[in-house]
């Protein structure tokens, strides 16, 4: 999501915002700054996107994204979602934007082991060679600003993304959303279809669903969802694998058992203080980790023994005080032992960084 601040190099102190309009006007300066000197528990291993990056994004006019959902496509081939992508072209000046944009772009990668980088093999392409916007939004303020994906995940061969249809920007931290819904790749993220039948209005219990963020367990899709924006709670929705396009089938968390199918309503609240979320479970640790950034911008990670918790008190991987700018962590899709990988959006340079913890 193009979350910025009025004015981009100054908000190296302040939260991510969520402005579109607000990304460096000068496009070749986005992701030239270098790796953020961290001193806490996590660093900052290798620049995936932007200027500055191995993967030369620029070459298919990516100098400036967001976000990195990465997911197996069940062939162990890394597929990785980007948010809102900026680059040189004709400017969306409608949405008040000196940029051109694309809302969702897709890039693949073989790579298993992260220490040295994460490297992309290919981009789904337009015909003119950039990355191509997956499923198009017009762009139109207080109608469809932007669709951006929040999860991933391959369910019988079938790639699923779920967006977020954003109606506006509001304050720091803050956008209202239409719908969220699923969108279906059969040949590997290179065309895509928009289920329209799975979307959930931003009304009612469905409002808890805007962004969100996939397990698979046990045959079972766990969605972990929030409102829209930042600072929110979480809540936690299941279906079985073949049913993911049956929004009839997904049971609620009560807080004790699982609802009657479709009973959206009573789902019950499992972790607050959330913004953008990623899940999985951890073989070193033998735990469920759940990574966000928390109500100041830290990069927090919380543990549970079950996808339902409960989930422990967030301990802060990346301080708000070192990197101000940090949002939507993303965990790395495979095992790495005791070191865990996992992306992180750096706004003030409006790009994706891969980080290491150790566990």
């Amino acid at each position: 999501m193009l979350a910025g601040g009025a004015a981009l190099l100054l908000t190296a102190t302040t939260p991510a915002t969520a402005n579109p309009n607000a990304i460096n006007p000068i496009p070749v300066l986005n992701g030239t700054a270098g790796l953020p000197n961290l001193v806490g528990r996590t660093r900052a291993v290798f620049q995936v996107t932007g200027m500055a990056s191995p993967n030369n994004t620029e070459s298919y006019n990516v100098l400036g994204t967001d976000l990195g959902i990465m997911w197996d496509n069940g062939a162990g081939e890394m597929l990785t979602a980007f948010g809102d992508s900026a680059g040189l072209g004709l400017p969306n000046l409608l949405a008040g934007s000196i940029w051109a944009w694309r809302s969702n772009i897709l890039m693949r990668s073989h790579t298993h082991n992260p220490a040295d980088g994460i490297f992309f093999d290919s981009v789904v392409r337009d015909v003119f060679g950039q990355a191509r916007d997956l499923i198009p939004s017009p762009k139109i303020p207080f109608i469809e600003i932007s669709r951006i994906p929040t999860a991933g995940i391959a369910v019988n061969g079938v790639q699923y993304m779920s967006l977020m249809s954003v109606r506006s920007w509001d304050n720091v931290g803050q956008w209202t959303t239409n719908f969220s819904g699923l969108a279906a790749s059969a040949d590997n993220g290179e065309t895509w279809a928009d289920l329209a039948f799975t979307r959930r209005p931003n009304e009612g219990g469905h409002a808890n669903f805007q962004m969100n963020a996939f397990l698979k367990d046990g045959g079972f899709v766990y969605e972990y969802g929030t409102r829209s924006g930042r600072n929110n709670a979480v809540h936690l929705a299941r279906v079985p694998e073949n049913d993911i396009q049956n929004l009839d089938a997904y049971e609620y968390w009560t807080g004790q058992n699982w609802s009657h199918r479709g009973d959206v309503n009573a789902a019950a609240p499992i972790m607050g203080g959330v913004g953008e979320l990623s899940v999985m479970y951890n073989a070193y640790l033998g735990q469920y980790l759940a990574l966000t950034t928390d109500p100041w911008n830290s990069v927090v990670m919380r543990r549970a023994s079950s996808p339902t918790g409960p989930w422990s008190e967030p301990e802060v991987l990346i301080d708000t005080r070192e990197l101000p700018a940090a949002y939507a962590p993303s965990i790395f899709p495979y095992q790495t032992g005791r070191d865990l990988y996992f992306l992180t959006t750096v706004h003030n340079q409006y790009n994706v960084i891969l980080m290491r913890t150790a566990l």
